[in-house]
């Protein structure tokens, strides 16, 4: 029963990567591509975020620091140095993971709400700063990308079904580096500083040190994200690599969804982006109020009505679905 349930799963992943392959052929809609592209970007934020929000329970609320520094970083080198984003966008994860080192060694003296106030203010910091730097990263009035149209060497193309593609590996990488941390002795650990730090530290857990590894990991993963999604939208300002809107997405959609599982932050952004890009379209720009409150209200019912997040109701479904057995015959008794 145990392998048969190993190789469902398996045939549901496969059915899902399937179709998630095939979605831009059978619905080629621009405005279709555009929302499942920022799904799937924030859905990779979240899942970045999830290592640290989620396993080990710090809430960080300026992982926008990151996605700013590797929006910066690839930018800087594409248009100072004309190097390409592919190489940009790993020069901007490890600039990311280099200046996570001395945050997370000042932010992680301190615990609960003054730790995620302390994010908050690392971020803020360094949009200002980049405000400043107006000769070396345009100030606030920001630049442009220059448009090289169908270039895929430079990360450009014609096609948004093509960013669909990389947004889509980006979040296959996240998963796959989120279970591997799951399924690993740093998991383990992390899961233990989580629930009790000075319990975990008591056994001999070097919590200092796992934060350190799985804080560097989560600021790599956001810092690609970051460069992405400025060659998506061919401009960069300091408002816009270092929204504070850009934490607090990555953290609501890991809550919404489940902070500690796998597919949790999959799901919160599937439900959360996709209804307001939805609600957008419907109601436009002339009604933010009403997208807003309903946006809110089903914040609020979600997590309400299931505290855990979503993915214990899917779990549930699919538990029902694939592990329910054929019905027992009734036992007919022997002197009857």
């Amino acid at each position: 029963m145990k392998y048969k349930s190993i190789n469902r799963g398996k045939l549901w992943l496969g059915a899902l990567a399937a179709a998630a392959l095939v979605l831009p052929v059978a619905i080629p809609s621009p405005f279709v591509i555009d929302i499942l592209i920022r799904v799937l970007l924030f859905a990779f934020i979240g899942v970045a975020w999830n290592l640290m929000g989620g396993y080990a329970k710090q809430l960080s609320l300026g992982h926008a620091a990151y996605f700013g520094l590797g929006a910066y970083t690839s930018t800087i080198l594409l248009i100072r140095f004309g190097i390409s984003p592919w190489i940009g966008i790993l020069a901007g994860g490890v600039v990311a993971m280099l200046a996570s080192l001395p945050i997370g060694a000042l932010c992680f003296r301190l615990r609960g709400p003054y730790f995620a106030i302390a994010t908050i203010a690392t971020a803020q910091v360094l949009m200002l700063l980049f405000l400043k730097f107006r000769d070396f990263a345009w100030g606030a009035e920001g630049t442009t990308l220059p448009n090289l149209g169908n270039a895929p060497l430079m990360m450009q193309f014609d096609s948004k079904a093509a960013y669909y593609y990389i947004a889509l590996a980006l979040l296959a990488l996240g998963l796959a580096v989120t279970y591997w941390v799951e399924h690993s002795w740093v998991g383990y650990y992390l899961v233990a500083v989580g629930e009790d730090e000075d319990a975990a530290e008591a056994i001999g857990v070097d919590a200092s040190r796992i934060k350190r590894n799985v804080y560097l990991i989560s600021a790599f993963l956001t810092a690609l994200a970051g460069t992405f999604y400025i060659q998506y939208i061919y401009f960069i300002d300091p408002n816009t690599a270092f929204s504070f809107n850009i934490s607090v997405e990555a953290a609501l959609v890991s809550i919404v969804g489940g902070i500690g599982t796998l597919w949790g932050p999959l799901v919160g952004t599937i439900l959360l982006e996709a209804t307001s890009a939805l609600l957008q379209s419907w109601l436009g720009s002339g009604h933010g109020g009403v997208q807003l409150t309903v946006y809110s209200l089903i914040l609020i019912a979600v997590i309400l009505w299931r505290p855990s997040g979503l993915i214990g109701l899917f779990t549930e479904i699919y538990a029902r679905l694939v592990h329910a057995g054929p019905a027992k015959a009734k036992e007919v008794p022997l002197d009857g």
